[in-house]
């Protein structure tokens, strides 16, 4: 059984594809350096990622899949899962080697878990979206902190940046250890050096406008007037509204 090196990024992914064809072998395994490589397995190539190759492959990608296929191959990927990229390599050689378009062929192993990893993904996109909470800093920009379950920040920033474009503000992936800053002009990816400023996925109190606690004490208020008592439903609340997000919430705290 053979194993491909790689430097576990996209585009060195394609650069394995368009090297396994070149040398007409077809890895059982991807590993990046630094990888203990299981019993009975040998290191057969290091491909080194090359923008030309890559560039190639993703172009023939084009020509035989749909957007939104593609859009699916990008969700696999952010999604970190152990053995993705081994599924997304698979993937890749059938859209390739199939003369018509494979990407609705559901009986296909492959297909059906790109398919269901895919949504996963995109459902974790639009949790981010839908329960993200800004807290105002005393530098006016809008601070939040998320923790999804898949890396797909970079997914929602395009979103943000529509959506509030008259504000400076930050995403910030604490499972991650990085974020995205909007300074009114342009998105720049951030790291903090230090994350004792966060606790329990907000900022500390003391580095908050003087107003934001007003704010969150007005939209309480708000979401107790307009809740029914005797509607309450906890396990329908959970179903739209995953319990994981509820302390980055200021309606569901207290």
């Amino acid at each position: 059984m053979s194993i491909f090196y790689y430097d576990n990024t996209f585009d060195g992914l394609l650069s394995v594809v368009f090297d396994a064809y070149k040398l007409k072998i077809f890895p059982e395994l991807l590993l990046t350096e630094g990888d203990i490589e299981p019993m009975f397995m040998q290191r057969v190539h290091t491909s080194v990622t090359d923008a030309h190759k890559s560039d190639r492959v993703w172009k023939a990608l084009q020509k035989k899949l749909s957007k939104q296929a593609l859009n699916h191959m990008m969700y696999v990927w952010q999604s970190e899962q152990q053995g993705a990229d081994v599924l997304l390599f698979r993937y890749i050689c059938k859209v390739i080697d199939s003369p018509q378009s494979i990407e609705t062929h559901f009986s296909d192993e492959d297909v059906f878990e790109m398919l269901k990893l895919a949504k996963k993904v995109s459902k974790d996109q639009m949790y981010l979206i839908q329960f993200v909470r800004f807290q105002k800093t005393k530098e006016n920009i809008f601070f939040s902190v998320v923790t999804p379950d898949y890396n797909v920040l970079p997914f929602t920033i395009r979103h943000f940046t529509q959506r509030f474009a008259d504000q400076q503000w930050a995403l910030y992936d604490t499972r991650r250890g990085y974020g995205f800053y909007y300074d009114l002009h342009k998105v720049e990816q951030i790291t903090l050096p230090d994350e004792s400023s966060l606790t329990d996925g907000k900022l500390n109190p003391e580095l908050l406008a003087q107003d934001e606690a007003l704010f969150q004490a007005l939209w309480k208020g708000y979401f107790k007037a307009i809740s029914i008592k005797e509607r309450k439903n906890l396990r329908q609340q959970r179903q739209h509204m995953p319990a994981r997000f509820w302390h980055i919430l200021p309606e569901m705290q207290g």
